[in-house]
């Protein structure tokens, strides 16, 4: 007898099956991805840092590298260490409301939805948190429930105006980025009028800031520090990024763990199909704008509310760069709720280092924001370089069958001939 055995079972039949199994993990892929990107950018951003030391008279070659080194240092480029710490508080602090629209865009995502809306739903949220604090005198109700009420209305604003461009999805199928387009512009607009229209109540004539409202500390309503800004350096630093990270997890759970999460994701995928399934989906549409509305106003009353920050309230000309840049945050984190913390603190990480670039280096302020937006480009290519592992991975799997693990080895028996002289067995018969 001879025996034949096939050393099957997965590890055994396909090369690299173990790491091919690892790349299944969605997470795993979004996360290679989002490192990718980051490496991109970072290595065009020292391509541009070389030529420009090439082409410039008054910087070295040798600059580039020290150029960046400060950006890839972050605040930790900033000089002494009390410095670092500073620029570390305010660092985080303005994480917060980054994290808040990267989440915002995230969940519109989530949802097939595109929501360029941000910018307009960062103003009202602005605005309403302004108004609020500004109005309660805090000899009547205490500081922390005016804070609280701030917040509030300003995520009421965000709400109202995130649910426009998704009741005109939902109900007329009108392309939501053009309708987000209007609303941030009639935000501005409607922000100014507002303003404008209270006179000098809001305006913060003591500091000859005319372009400004008053901050929040004017009248003893701002988020809490719990000494956290002392230890930072007197830097900004407060309970903000802990609040939009609690958010965060809360939108995770909501998302993945729950039925409504569910309808939304499947919404997304394929709104008629959701349908078929008894899925209100034009509900889903409205709610998911809505909700990302919200998060985006809270992010503008996290940042109003500190009580160190200006705020500009003649917009109409202009739109807040955060409700822009929570998209590539959203796009570095694939969407996860989770990874938009730490994106959108790596992207505050990245900004701080190009602030400190002119500073240490002969490069000019220009430079700063170009390696910055170029390592923001990158991140856009995110879920591209997503997509290209999930097809090379389909098509190793179609090329390559894989058996079961730990299947057991297959024995296949060679029966000897049966000589000369001696019949043949036949199947299903008897022989003489």
């Amino acid at each position: 007898m001879k025996d034949i055995k096939n050393t099957g079972g997965e590890t055994a039949t396909v090369k690299g099956g173990k790491f091919r199994l690892f790349l299944r993990k969605e997470g795993v892929r979004s996360v290679i991805a989002s490192v990718i990107c980051i490496l991109g950018g970072i290595l065009v951003g020292f391509i541009v840092l070389l030529l420009l030391s090439l082409f410039a008279e008054n910087v070295s070659v040798g600059e580039a590298f020290t150029g960046i080194a400060v950006v890839l240092g972050g605040p930790f480029s900033g000089g002494s260490g009390k410095d670092i710490l500073f620029q570390l508080g305010n660092m985080l602090f303005q994480s917060a409301p980054l994290i808040m629209t990267g989440l915002s865009v995230s969940l519109a995502f989530k949802t097939g939805l595109f929501n360029i809306g941000a910018p307009g739903q960062y103003l009202m949220g602005a605005m309403g948190a302004l108004l609020v604090a500004l109005s309660i005198p805090q000899s009547a109700v205490p500081t922390f429930i005016i804070w609280i009420l701030a917040f509030l209305t300003g995520v009421v604003l965000g709400t109202i105006w995130g649910a426009i461009p998704g009741f005109f999805k939902a109900v007329f199928n009108v392309n939501e980025v053009i309708v987000c387009i209007m609303t941030n512009w009639i935000a501005a607009n409607v922000v100014s009028w507002v303003f404008k229209s209270t006179g000098d109540r809001f305006i913060n004539i003591e500091e000859t800031k005319v372009n400004f409202i008053k901050k929040t500390s004017y009248n003893g309503v701002a988020t809490a520090t719990f000494g956290l800004d002392k230890v930072f350096g007197n830097s900004y630093f407060d309970i903000s990024i802990f609040i939009a990270s609690i958010i965060a997890i809360i939108l995770y759970v909501m998302i993945n763990k729950t039925t409504f999460g569910y309808e939304l994701k499947a919404c997304g995928f394929n709104k008629y199909a959701s349908k078929y399934a008894g899925m209100n989906e034009k509900r889903n549409i409205v709610l998911a704008m809505a909700i990302a509305g919200a998060l985006a106003a809270g992010g503008a009353a996290l940042w109003c509310l500190n009580g160190s920050q200006d705020f500009k309230w003649d917009t109409y000309l202009t739109l807040p760069a955060e409700g822009f840049n929570g998209i590539p945050a959203a796009l570095l984190a694939s969407s996860n709720p989770i990874g938009v913390i730490f994106s959108a603190i790596f992207l505050k990480y990245i900004g701080v280092g190009g602030s400190n670039l002119a500073a240490q280096t002969s490069f000019n302020e220009y430079v700063s924001p170009l390696i910055v937006a170029v390592i923001i480009y990158f991140a856009g290519f995110s879920k591209l370089i997503k997509d290209l592992l999930e097809k090379r991975l389909a098509k190793a799997a179609a090329k390559t069958p894989v058996k079961a693990m730990n299947k057991e080895p297959v024995e296949e028996t060679v029966k000897p001939d049966a000589g000369p002289g001696v019949p043949e067995e036949k199947e299903g018969g008897d022989h003489e």
